[in-house]
């Protein structure tokens, strides 16, 4: 009797264990765990955003509910309440949160239309990269997308970030800022999608001779992500436009830039210091934009 006891006590406790791992909820009673069961498998981003509250104010998970919560809030646009909470509480946050905490409110920022402080901020972790002080400290790091996990580089991050930067300077129609971003982005790592991105921008200044060269890498598959059908088609779509221009003689590029992307951009890149010690070899690879230019 007792022994059938024991198996049956043990069979419910694994079929809570599948419950737990299909619907991805953590075990426990916890605010936290009660936020979670709300988000995933009771459907109620409302209430799961008050215990997730909750969890943080009993210093429950602080990390991962803060992340849940402004993730959830932005899935009910509620974009603004998100940043705000992501500033309010992410003190309480540990040193390895930060990071991912940044690239929430980068998102956050452009779903809300705060251009400004999506450049801001993108400025800020170029230069985190440029001390050395992105990944803490390290050259890689673990991402996770669409529940896979994959390790990002450095290099990879970098890139990211520009074209992230760039799009955010077409938004503003800062067309000369944009197109200084993206070249330096895909002298990092070329790419089909950041690639559509400055032909576009160089569509919008006129340039038309050079967008197409750009686009044609795209078209022909000559780059990273040119297998993607979309990416193609967005190229494409942006030679027809080409095609009804007129003629006309492609313009100068204006260095007479803002000098805070001259400051902050440039000044990271190609104005290493020979006594920093944390100096990053992917820096080293780039030459200054005018140089290339000028080739």
């Amino acid at each position: 009797m007792e022994e059938g006891g024991l198996k049956k006590r043990g069979a419910s406790g694994e079929k809570k264990d599948l419950f737990h791992v299909i619907h991805k909820v953590p075990a426990g009673d916890s605010p936290y765990v009660r936020a979670k069961h709300l988000q995933l498998v009771e459907k109620d981003p409302e209430a799961a955003i008050l215990w997730f509250h909750e969890a943080i104010n009993a210093r429950d998970r602080v990390d991962s509910a803060l992340k849940d919560m402004a993730v959830v809030m932005k899935q009910q646009d509620r974009g603004a309440e998100a940043i705000e909470a992501i500033r309010s509480f992410r003190h309480l946050c540990s040193k390895q949160a930060q990071e991912s905490l940044d690239n929430l409110l980068v998102d956050l920022y452009k779903k809300c239309g705060r251009i400004e402080e999506q450049i801001k901020l993108l400025k800020q972790k170029l230069h985190m990269i440029y001390l050395g002080e992105a990944f803490n400290g390290k050259t890689t790091k673990t991402a996770r997308s669409h529940g896979k996990k994959f390790q990002i580089s450095i290099k990879q991050e970098t890139a990211r970030i520009l074209g992230n930067l760039g799009w955010a300077y077409m938004q503003q129609h800062n067309y000369d800022a944009a197109e200084v971003v993206y070249h330096k982005a895909q002298m990092i790592e070329p790419d089909a999608n950041k690639a559509c991105n400055l032909g576009l921008c160089l569509i919008r200044q006129g340039r038309f001779n050079e967008a197409r060269h750009v686009l044609e890498d795209v078209i022909h598959r000559r780059l990273s992500g040119s297998h993607d059908w979309k990416i193609v088609k967005k190229a494409e779509e942006l030679m027809d436009e080409i095609h009804m221009q007129p003629a006309i003689t492609a313009l100068e590029l204006n260095f007479d830039m803002e000098e805070e992307i001259m400051e902050r951009i440039d000044l990271m890149i190609n104005h290493w210091s020979p006594f920093r010690s944390r100096r990053l070899p992917i820096f080293e690879e780039i030459s200054t934009l005018r140089d290339q230019i000028a080739c």
